[in-house]
């Protein structure tokens, strides 16, 4: 679990290692997920019955069905104590249920003894997973019919493999959410200048090895400083909220679109894959949203897409110099459509010679044009 990633991947190495810790045949770890006031499976691991897959889309049960989530784990530790596991067997044992760390009582569910017997599975140890002092879901762990069934000892065991899980997790947790604040704009809540670096990078690769359509739409966001000026920060802040919001819609509207922001009144759009021409179709349609704004001036649009011809891209750089020099054209004619590069004279084009030019400008003009 430390070396995951992502919670899905580090749900999938507690489960792979309570299957073979517990000894068990299938193994599986779902998540309480109260707003919907469901339970769901997040992975499953072992042999693996009829309708059950590896990572599932959509196997969840609702948490009336298995009240122990709710009512049963409150109740023995809502006192303080530590939550417990408990076994269920297809047959159950002359004593009663087997609940760790309890003198008797331990749960019955029918659904579950239900699913065993529907399944082939003969026992089952069901330990909660609690993390920040909250149920967070649960780890199972089941055997085939004809094995040896869990006992007290092994549900002792599975509530300690359920309090490492919940460490593994937690951490899984806070590395994603220091990588989700590494990558995000805090004010607009679209992605940074780093993200769009990294997604560039890796699509140029793609572009190299086999002529992937790379697009890159530079925006630079008109009357921001005279907003700010006339009516203050917190209005000017609005505005780039507002046109975030604006710019993640229109995003949307092609598959794997990136929206970010690069800093102060500059965003952009990354595409991978989709034609050049759906690409300038979606700056388009930007143009037409901005302009619509109550506050700001409406925005200056550039696009730069491998696609047309702006001739070999080999770096990052070149194609941000090509957007930008397109968006520095729309900037200066006040146009309220994108500037494309590469679509007035391929190489002869206004925009590819701007962005190719020695880079005599100073001031917000050469700004631009560090990459």
């Amino acid at each position: 679990m430390a070396a995951a990633h992502t919670p899905r991947e580090s749900a999938h190495a507690a489960a792979l290692g309570v299957r073979q810790a517990l000894g068990g045949s299938f193994a599986a770890i779902s998540k309480w997920e109260r707003e919907l006031g469901k339970l769901r499976v997040l992975v499953n691991v072992g042999e693996l019955a009829d309708g059950e897959e590896e990572f599932p889309d959509d196997e969840s049960y609702p948490v009336h069905e298995f009240p122990e989530i709710v009512d049963f784990l409150h109740e023995q530790w809502a006192g303080g104590g530590e939550p417990s596991a408990w076994v269920e067997r297809v047959e159950e044992p002359p004593g009663g249920p087997v609940s760790a760390g309890s003198d008797g009582g331990g749960c019955v569910n029918p659904q579950r003894v239900a699913a065993l017997r529907r399944r082939g599975r003969g026992c089952c140890v069901v330990a909660p997973i609690v993390l920040h002092g909250r149920a967070w879901g649960e780890l199972y762990v089941a055997r085939r019919t004809g094995e040896q069934v869990f006992g007290r000892a092994d549900a002792d065991f599975a509530s300690v493999l359920a309090a490492v899980t919940a460490a593994g997790i937690a951490q899984t947790e806070r590395l994603a959410e220091a990588r989700r604040l590494a990558f995000t704009d805090s004010l607009t809540g679209l992605a940074n200048r780093r993200a769009v670096d990294m997604r560039l990078d890796e699509a140029l690769e793609l572009h190299r090895a086999d002529g992937t359509v790379v697009s890159l739409v530079v925006c630079d966001l008109n009357g921001l400083k005279r907003v700010n000026d006339s009516r203050g920060h917190a209005v000017g802040d609005r505005l780039l909220e507002r046109f975030g919001s604006v710019l993640s819609l229109c995003g949307a509207m092609l598959p794997g679109m990136l929206a970010a922001r690069l800093g102060g009144d500059e965003f952009c759009l990354l595409a991978v894959g989709p034609p050049a021409d759906e690409v300038v179709k979606v700056a388009g349609e930007l143009c037409d949203r901005a302009g619509e704004l109550d506050l700001g001036e409406g925005v200056a649009v550039g696009v730069a897409s491998t696609g047309d011809p702006i001739g070999p891209v080999r770096s990052a750089r070149r194609l941000f110099r090509l957007a930008d020099a397109a968006q520095y054209k729309a900037k200066a004619a006040r146009s309220g459509e994108p500037v494309v590069a590469g679509r007035h004279g391929g190489k002869d084009d206004p925009v590819v010679r701007l962005a190719d030019a020695p880079d005599r400008r100073t001031g917000p003009e050469r700004r631009r044009f560090r990459r």
